[in-house]
């Protein structure tokens, strides 16, 4: 068993009512991955300056979800960019989740823009268009939880898309050998992603959308989920 740790890089936090509810996107991760990560976690918040962890100290990395849009091109994500290229370059199991793929998909040479086909929100449905062990334990139907406005629109030389949706085409990208990102939440449940319809349910109805219904479809979208166990135990597997 590695005792290097699976580090979470923290690039933004859930709202309010969830993160009073359930915690904050490292809770929500390691809650999702449970038992298939059995050695040490840590987490760095990429937005405070902290020192990032050497690539060679750490198993993998999972980066979360961010209300920031990397269109900002801010200071801290480029710095981090910088770091998720050593982390490729390296070969380090990485993960981005939603704003976490969009900044590996920047930092690879991609471009990420707002999504000309609008916001994505809810439980969505999903088509795996290319096999890939990140999906080992989906099962279909495959849904996933996701709210979104911007997307990874240029992908980078060489990048793969592995799925799609009704309003993101590469809503699950393999970057690189040891490199993946998903357009979509694996850590938000049926409670959280109810929690976010909620609260932009004025956000929706302003942009012509129906949050009544997307809270009648909204569910666990496990086979969504299972896609961060799976990449713990990718992560596992590379320590051996």
């Amino acid at each position: 068993m590695s005792t290097r740790p699976l580090v979470v890089l923290v690039a933004g936090d859930p709202i309010d009512s969830v993160r009073k509810d359930r915690g904050d996107y490292v809770a929500l991760i390691r809650e999702t991955v449970g038992p298939a990560w059995q050695a040490p976690w840590s987490d760095v918040d990429l937005r405070n300056g902290a020192p990032l962890p050497d690539p060679g100290d750490v198993a993998g990395a999972i980066i979360t979800g961010s209300s920031s849009s990397v269109t900002e091109r801010a200071p801290w994500m480029l710095r981090a960019e910088e770091y998720l290229r050593g982390l490729a370059e390296r070969r380090v199991p990485t993960l981005g989740i939603c704003f976490g793929h969009q900044l590996l998909g920047q930092a690879l040479g991609g471009k990420v823009t707002k999504n000309p086909r609008g916001r994505e929100i809810g439980t969505v449905s999903f088509e795996i268009v290319q096999d890939d062990e990140i999906f080992r334990r989906a099962e279909s139907p495959f849904h996933a939880n996701a709210t979104h406005v911007d997307t990874v629109a240029r992908l980078p030389v060489g990048a793969r898309v592995l799925g799609r949706t009704l309003l993101e085409p590469h809503a699950a990208v393999r970057f690189s050998q040891t490199t993946w990102g998903v357009q979509f939440h694996p850590e938000m449940d049926e409670s959280v992603v109810r929690a976010y319809l909620a609260a932009r349910r004025g956000i929706l109805e302003s942009e012509g959308l129906d949050p009544t219904a997307m809270l009648a479809g909204a569910g666990a979208a496990r086979a969504g989920s299972s896609t961060l166990p799976e990449f713990a135990e990718i992560v596992s597997a590379a320590q051996k």
